[in-house]
């Protein structure tokens, strides 16, 4: 990566950067190019708050600070959160807070409208996915995320990508990959390829918002029998004999032979509705 094409300021001034934290599956984007075409992507401009998680050491922050109306960083690393906090604290619209984000509610720190953005760990993707999904959701979130995440969050039923993430992302929100990043463009460049996805709540998710946590589960256990029929699926997760299994399928619309990869969100919908009354 030329250093041309990495942000300026990385640091406050005399100060040395703490080390990559490997643990922590720290892998740093330099490429100028891509922050700045995930900061459109965001379009910080258009909302009272943006959260970004995970800030590392403040490429991409560099850039949404004058854009952004209200900027909170939510860092874990002790040592690059206190960086923040110097580099930031004569801008009282930057607020750095040093926590797991897994441990915060996304929607308190904003207080009101926002939209989240961030180049999360790998190995916590999918944890930080559905914290992003939790009511009062973003309006927009954006996301550097394993290319083969994002295939999995977008593929549609019936493909070899589709799983239990894709069914409870798609419950509620869309999503679209907008572009793909190689790993030259990080310090260091991890092993895989990655790219950025954009999710939006949709305006009528295919899930009651009463019936979301029991949806999540179900579906995760479904997926968990992935290559069993319905019939069997139901009869084990809901302890119900085989008519009862059949007579709540054919409630459904669905094919008690199916298995639950060709099952689109809205059958799991159908089915966990139905489950109310079993």
């Amino acid at each position: 990566m030329a250093d041309d094409a990495e942000p300026r300021g990385l640091k406050p001034r005399g100060t040395r950067l703490p080390p990559v934290r490997k643990n922590l599956g720290q892998h740093f984007l330099t490429d100028r190019r891509i922050l700045q075409r995930i900061v459109d992507a965001v379009e910080p401009g258009g909302v009272e708050t943006t959260i970004e998680i995970g800030p590392g050491r403040g490429s991409l922050t560099e850039l949404l600070v004058p854009v952004a109306r209200r900027l909170v960083l939510i860092e874990y690393d002790r040592a690059l959160a206190a960086i923040l906090t110097e580099r930031y604290a004569a801008d009282p619209r930057v607020t750095v807070v040093q926590a797991d984000v897994l441990s915060v509610s996304l929607a308190e720190l904003a207080a009101g409208p926002y939209r989240v953005v961030g180049n999360v760990p790998y190995y916590i993707t999918t944890p930080i996915l559905f914290q992003g999904l939790e009511t009062p959701r973003a309006e927009r979130a954006v996301y550097l995320v394993q290319r083969e995440v994002a295939e999995r969050i977008v593929a549609p039923a019936n493909t070899e990508a589709y799983g239990a993430l894709s069914a409870n992302v798609q419950s509620v929100a869309s999503a679209r990959i907008l572009f793909g990043v190689a790993a030259g463009s990080f310090q260091p460049p991890p092993k895989v390829e990655s790219a950025v996805i954009r999710i939006e709540p949709l305006a009528e998710p295919v899930v009651a918002p009463e019936l979301e946590d029991v949806y999540r589960r179900f579906v995760l256990d479904a997926f968990g029998q992935r290559r069993k029929q319905m019939r069997r699926v139901l009869r084990t997760l809901w302890s119900l004999n085989a008519e009862e299994a059949e007579r709540a399928l054919a409630d459904c619309g669905i094919d008690p032979t199916a298995r639950p990869e060709t099952l689109t969100p809205q059958a799991f919908a159908r089915l966990v509705s139905r489950g109310r009354s079993t």
